[in-house]
């Protein structure tokens, strides 16, 4: 398929820690830009396509499992903010 020209946006999106940890690993296993790795997981979502083979499933099990990473599909949109650890006053 030939390139494809788009438009890139700069966003200040908020994700939890350990899935972007995880993300980032991804990317740099598949020597890909974080970005790039998102639209493709999305596009293929879109389609209702799985983005990763069994091969790439289990190295993100691996992945998941240095990261501490427990959160599930059945997680989605119950995720809250933890309240940020109160600091002793001096």
């Amino acid at each position: 398929m030939k390139p494809v020209p788009i438009q890139r946006v700069q966003t200040g999106m908020r994700i939890e820690k350990r899935i972007l940890k995880v993300l980032k690993a991804l990317a740099e296993y598949l020597d890909m830009t974080l970005g790039d790795l998102i639209e493709g997981i999305v596009l293929h979502n879109f389609e209702g396509k799985q983005p990763f083979d069994g091969h790439l499933l289990k190295k993100i099990d691996a992945i998941k499992a240095i990261y501490d990473l427990d959160l599930t599909a059945a997680h989605s949109h119950k995720l809250t903010e933890a309240s940020a650890p109160e600091r002793p006053q001096p």
